[in-house]
């Protein structure tokens, strides 16, 4: 199994359409750890940790999102995988990536 990190951000009507919440259960029902969160410029943000296919498939889902969002873009960045997380959970706050 090959471990991998991404950190995406996705464009469109993200935001107050439970993106969020939505993220979370479809990240934890993959397997994969880390974070959500707003941005103040209107996009959402994440950090994907976990199995690559897993994190693949917590990325396809973000490019449409739940029913009520409409997503533009997403941007992914790989990174290298740091084991950081134990959960995935909506944060406000976070460290840099």
């Amino acid at each position: 199994m090959r471990m991998a990190r991404a950190h995406i951000v996705i464009q469109g009507l993200v935001q107050g359409v439970y993106f969020r919440a939505s993220t979370v259960e479809v990240a934890r029902t993959n397997g994969v750890c880390g974070w959500v969160r707003n941005t103040p410029e209107g996009t959402v943000e994440a950090v994907l940790e976990g199995d690559e296919d897993s994190v693949k498939r917590v990325i396809e889902w973000c490019r449409t999102g739940p029913p009520m969002a409409r997503v533009d873009d997403v941007k992914v960045a790989w990174g290298k995988y740091r084991d950081e997380f134990d959960d995935f959970q909506a944060v406000t706050r976070h460290t840099t990536y």
